[in-house]
């Protein structure tokens, strides 16, 4: 008979894909990690990894106990629920992952509204390039510009936020303020690096030009609005981000309107967990209360 314990350090190093990651999310050494994985696939006459240089990879055994042990640990999570006569406050850790923008100058911020109101709860706000496999359970939560795409994900749309040119008073000095669409052209600009760009919808100045003049690009929406406020060049960005520089000055404010959707995804396993419920309400009602916020300049 196997130890049911060594399933918590299965579904770890399952999601995990290496044993240093698995072993810090669990707080032991990885060698722990190491050692009850041997000894469950000596329980279970079987190998649930094959061993490859980019980590650790599910074999079809591996798979199938993954299933059923994502569906254990999801119905040991909800027996304090169901079965307490007073269930507690939900407490535990919900890992977000989100864009860097939006993560660092607007979800942060909320997610801190969140831990006065439930101290049990723990967010881990991961921000990412790419988008985040959350069938293979890299995180809780995913926050993204795009619809995500996977097997049992639950997806909607959360709301939307507007972005808008801005250029620094240095700047508008030294080369004048745009006066139509028109005259954007000849300016010089700040804007992401074309070719690293993993999701397209985040290259937003396509959205209303291509420009043949650019002084800096970036991979970091917060390294372009510090060069757009140095007084590199014009830039888009969110009104979520601009806002909390006061000296960015928006450009052609009613010519150039850009929107983009926010869509919130879970795994249908977790849509209704507790501490992952109170995570996912709070978002929905801040994005409902801060629309004006996100969308009106």
């Amino acid at each position: 008979m196997f130890n049911w314990n060594d399933l918590i350090y299965f579904l770890e190093l399952a999601r995990q894909s290496r044993l240093m990651p698995a072993a810090r999310r669990l707080k032991v050494d990885h060698t722990t990690v190491s050692r009850r994985i041997a000894e469950l696939e000596k329980d279970l006459s079987v190998k649930l990894f094959d061993r490859k240089p980019d980590g650790f990879i599910l074999t079809e055994q591996g798979h199938r106990l993954f299933a059923i042990a994502e569906r254990i640990e999801l119905e040991t999570g909800e027996i304090q629920e169901s079965i307490c006569a007073t269930p507690s406050a939900p407490t535990g850790r919900v890992r977000v992952v989100s864009m860097e923008g939006i993560g660092a100058f607007y979800l942060a911020e909320r997610f801190a509204e969140l831990a006065e109101k439930e101290p049990g709860i723990v967010v881990e706000l991961a921000t990412e390039r790419h988008l985040i496999n959350l069938t293979k359970r890299e995180a809780d939560i995913s926050i993204s510009f795009v619809p995500l795409s996977g097997q049992r994900l639950v997806m909607r749309k959360l709301g939307q936020f507007r972005l808008a040119l801005y250029a620094a008073p240095n700047y508008i000095r030294r080369r004048g303020l745009p006066r139509t669409r028109d005259d954007l052209p000849a300016h010089t600009f700040v804007d992401y690096v074309g070719d690293l760009v993993a999701i397209q919808p985040v290259h937003w100045l396509f959205d209303v030009l291509e420009p043949a003049n650019v002084s800096f690009l970036s991979t970091s929406m917060h390294a372009q609005q510090n060069a757009i406020a140095a007084g590199a060049g014009i830039g888009l960005l969110p009104l979520f981000s601009a806002r909390s520089h006061p000296l960015l000055i928006p450009v052609l404010p009613d010519e150039v309107q850009v929107m983009r959707d926010v869509f919130v995804s879970v795994h249908e396993d977790l849509e209704f967990v507790s501490r992952v419920k109170v995570v996912l309400r709070h978002l929905t009602d801040i994005f409902k209360r801060d629309v004006d916020y996100l969308t009106k300049l």
